[in-house]
């Protein structure tokens, strides 16, 4: 049901579903409709015109019912058309999978007979194939599956060469599986979403093989007719008579059209990076639709957010990944966002400059201001200029936000030019001097090195040397430290936090863990489920946390050298944000939740330079402050 609903997404996909269902009960229907024997002749009333007495569409040069034989012919070509599929994919499916799944030698062979089959154009092998089977739709039947074999088994097989070595496989092979319990039960589930996809896209363009077979006399012989042969008999009367013509052409047309849409609709069903929308083009700029007035400027900080608001609209849901989110940071320090995965933190720091994927993603509301600048709803050429240059980020994985083809130097030289119009061997002796800058080893020949010649820590090093590239007012870091190990991370943050003393950076550092903030950070705010619920200095924060969330994450946290104690862990998972309940979103998984929790929306209370959204917080910020 979920894959139909996904296929009803897609307006043309679901017009192809209808029309070629319509189509399909037709051609079902035919043998109980009260239509004229398709094969009986009556020369007097040949070439009769549409709505003739007695003949819908009129009839043909040998006088025979249009409607009848389209009816009768649009069954044969479907059924002709859907088993050559089928036969294609069950025997190319199996040989890409035995291929694949074995390698070596066996891979070998069957891929050489594969290649061999592909080195003749294959309209040509399918009419030697039925020259030498001899005419006859049975016969076209067999020369159009065997020219589409290689189609399947050249895509299953890389499929499969991608998962026979997974960990799962092994796994099955060291049970003692045998091959073939390996392949029906481990394979073949993996690989029949690529093998459904590959019918839907290819089953038209069988059916046009086969018309073309018929066409040309080989395929469907008199008096039998398919959609091939009708066109073949009427080739004649073109000129004269074009409606016997039209007739099959048109329904030729319609059924080939409605597959190929139903089968782009299939793809993005069954495809998960096409279903999730990853391989969906996204805009230059976050599309902004702001639904209520922008909230008035304040001047605290460099970067300043208010009430920001971003939203993920996926078919009829709304997923409130931020919820009025206001933030700051000043020159100079370091604001720390925490809080578990899905809490909305890094979607709050891509719509600072309109980074959140459109579609899906809709900035609805608030106001984010650089300095005296506001950025939402800016133009994609005023943000542009300040990407990477006024505003910099260094991405949680570098390997994937490098590009693998050119060397970190040039992509360094690239940074700076794109925002300074400077000869290229000043930029590259710049480029050098960044790589020296963030403790970069022989920085000379290391410029030269590409991405994957590089370790994790240097790749991450090169990330926060293309941020530092243009001397930025603010560093957004997304997580940097996450994938490394504890030495180099350690290292990572002692550099963030001596560039920004030295340079004066504002940073707004994202990590879910409470160790960097102490370690990092000045202030900090707690996220959940899109949510500020704390923010604070942050040595308060970690001495007395105010919200219930905030206490079981810094508990969550394991201290060395403290002696004994119990690792806590949070129960529970955090919420749906499409379907967030009225009140604390934290209050299924709080050990102190009220009725009152759950009835009413909890503002952020502010107590002297702490705040916390709960109606019953650990710590009394109010006696705190006046303290």
């Amino acid at each position: 049901m979920k894959t139909v609903r996904l296929i009803f997404r897609n307006r043309l996909a679901a017009a192809g579903l209808v029309v070629l269902g319509i189509v399909v009960l037709l051609a079902i229907l035919t043998p109980i409709l009260p239509l004229a024997d398709p094969d009986v002749t009556n020369t007097a009333n040949r070439f009769r015109p549409v709505f003739a007495e007695g003949h819908l569409l009129g009839t043909d040069h040998l006088g025979r019912d249009l409607l009848s034989r389209l009816l009768w012919g649009t069954r044969l070509s479907l059924a002709v058309g859907f088993a050559a599929a089928v036969f294609a994919a069950v025997i190319g499916a199996g040989f890409g999978i035995v291929s694949g799944y074995f390698g070596g030698a066996t891979d070998n062979v069957i891929m050489r007979g594969i290649d061999m089959l592909m080195a003749f154009p294959y309209i040509l092998l399918a009419l030697a194939i039925v020259a030498a089977l001899g005419p006859g739709l049975f016969n076209a039947l067999i020369a159009v599956a065997v020219v589409n074999i290689p189609f399947f088994a050249r895509n299953i097989r890389g499929v499969t060469v991608g998962i026979a070595h997974k960990e799962f496989v092994d796994a099955a092979r060291l049970a003692g599986l045998s091959h073939t319990r390996i392949i029906l039960s481990e394979i073949l589930p993996n690989v029949i979403p690529v093998i459904v996809i590959a019918m839907s896209t290819t089953i038209g363009w069988m059916i046009l093989e086969t018309a073309g077979l018929s066409f040309l006399g080989l395929g469907s012989q008199p008096p039998q007719a398919d959609l091939g042969s009708m066109l073949g008999e009427a080739r004649g009367a073109l000129i004269t008579n074009p409606l016997t013509s039209i007739v099959p052409g048109v329904m030729i047309l319609v059924i080939v059209m409605s597959i190929n849409l139903l089968g782009d609709g299939v793809r993005d069903a069954l495809d998960p990076r096409l279903r999730s929308g990853a391989l969906t083009r996204p805009r230059a700029a976050t599309v902004v639709d702001r639904r209520a007035p922008v909230p008035a400027p304040r001047a605290e900080g460099v970067l300043t957010m208010t009430d920001l608001e971003t939203q993920f609209h996926v078919g009829a849901r709304v997923y409130r990944a931020v919820n009025k989110v206001s933030l700051h940071v000043a020159p100079g320090e370091c604001l720390g966002v925490i809080g578990e995965s899905g809490s909305g933190k890094s979607v709050t720091a891509l719509s600072v400059m309109g980074l959140v994927a459109s579609p899906p993603g809709v900035i609805t509301g608030g106001s984010v201001r650089f300095r005296d600048a506001e950025l939402i709803g800016a133009t994609y050429g005023r943000l542009r200029e300040l990407r990477g240059d006024r505003v910099a980020y260094i991405f949680q994985d570098p390997l994937a936000t490098l590009h693998p083809l050119y060397r970190v130097g040039d992509q360094l030289v690239e940074a700076i030019r794109v925002h300074h119009r400077i000869p290229r061997a000043e930029a590259w002796d710049r480029a050098v001097a960044l790589l020296k800058q963030v403790r970069i080893p022989n920085p000379e020949s290391r410029a030269q090195s590409y991405p994957h010649e590089m370790s994790g820590g240097m790749r991450q090093r090169v990330g926060i040397a293309m941020a530092l590239a243009n001397d930025p007012d603010v560093i957004i870091a997304d997580e940097p430290t996450t994938a490394l190990d504890v030495t180099v991370q350690a290292q990572i943050l002692s550099l963030l936090d001596d560039l920004r003393r030295e340079r004066g950076l504002a940073i707004v550092f994202i990590t879910h863990d409470f160790g960097v903030v102490a370690q990092l950070c000045d202030r900090v705010a707690v996220m959940y489920a899109g949510r500020i619920v704390e923010e604070g200095p942050t040595r308060a924060v970690l001495d007395a946390p105010a919200h219930p969330y905030t206490r079981r994450l810094i508990a969550c946290v394991p201290e060395l050298g403290a002696g004994r104690r119990r690792l806590e862990a949070i129960p529970g998972l955090p919420p749906a944000v499409d379907r967030l309940e009225p009140g604390c979103a934290f209050a299924p998984r709080c050990l102190k939740t009220e009725a009152v929790c759950v009835t009413r929306e909890i503002g952020l209370a502010q107590a002297g330079n702490r705040a916390v959204r709960c109606l019953f917080p650990e710590t009394d910020l109010k006696r705190e402050a006046a303290e």
